[in-house]
């Protein structure tokens, strides 16, 4: 396994009855990127991840996570990853700093629980008690707890649903800060935008199979996607055009209004456009 790879999956399956769940999947991740998987429920994105983690076994292929054999994971191993699920529990009568400092002691060369918690911003809540917290402040609190043993891999499973918008952004500066520390970060969401906002890299998973992987600009070739230019006509009607070299479609535009162009807007499809299209096809 090279030192540069995180994880190595090679020919993954699992099956649930006479269900298949993972069909044959390969998968790299390299170490220090923030790789999203996504895909919709049913395709085999959890059982994957949790597979990853060491929480579910598999029915056939390789797979190394830190060089380890998660089906096989060693007390040193489970200190190196940390994982943020949906819900990591309730403390209701602990205060913040009671859970992290709990928290804390679970491993060997934990993080001082003190800076974690001003790490993820809750430090004016240290005291408070856990059911005290907002929606977006207690994920704040299970992000603190997968960090506190200082992890060389992070697992962050849907971590911001049910966030308000700025309550999203803010978290989204948190996941690049650890990144920015050198911390791998494996991340699944139904965020199409919060995907193309943190990864490095997106993995579409669709019938238990990676369908693709690649730089969310790059998803489906989608840079080399024709763009759409749409302009209001003299009559007040939208008109659009499909082009290879839009500059050139919005300067002859230009020069047939004698300048401004009304309405004028020039698009792209999207990541969701993308992605739709990936998993529809599939």
């Amino acid at each position: 396994m090279s030192d540069d790879v995180a994880i190595r999956v090679r020919g993954l399956r699992k099956t649930y009855g006479g269900s298949v769940a993972v069909a044959g999947l390969d998968l790299d991740v390299h170490r220090g990127e923030v790789f999203a998987l996504l895909g919709p429920n049913g395709a085999g994105k959890t059982t994957t991840v949790e597979i990853l983690e060491g929480y579910r076994g598999r029915d056939a292929g390789e797979v190394r996570v830190l060089d380890v054999d998660p089906a096989d994971p060693t007390r040193d191993w489970r200190g190196r990853v940390g994982i943020v699920f949906q819900g990591t529990g309730e403390f209701d009568e602990l205060s913040v700093a009671e859970v992290v400092h709990h928290f804390a002691g679970f491993y060997r060369d934990a993080d001082d629980p003190d800076k974690v918690i001003e790490r993820v911003g809750l430090t004016a809540k240290a005291g408070a008690r856990t059911h005290t917290l907002s929606g977006g402040q207690k994920r704040r609190l299970d992000v603190a707890l997968g960090i506190v043993g200082r992890p060389e891999l992070l697992f962050l499973d849907e971590p911001t649903t049910g966030f308000d918008p700025e309550a999203r952004r803010e978290f989204w500066e948190l996941i690049r800060d650890l990144a920015a520390a050198g911390t791998t970060i494996v991340l699944t969401t139904h965020y199409l935008d919060e995907a193309e906002a943190l990864a490095d890299r997106v993995g579409v998973i669709a019938g238990g199979q990676l369908v693709e992987t690649a730089a969310p600009h790059q998803l489906g070739n989608r840079q080399e996607a024709l763009a759409t230019v749409s302009w209001r006509t003299p009559d007040g009607t939208l008109d659009s055009a499909q082009s290879a070299a839009p500059t050139a479609l919005v300067a002859e535009l230009a020069a047939r209004f004698g300048g401004e162009v009304p309405g004028l807007t020039v698009s792209r499809p999207t990541l969701e456009d993308i992605y739709l299209t990936m998993i529809g096809h599939r």
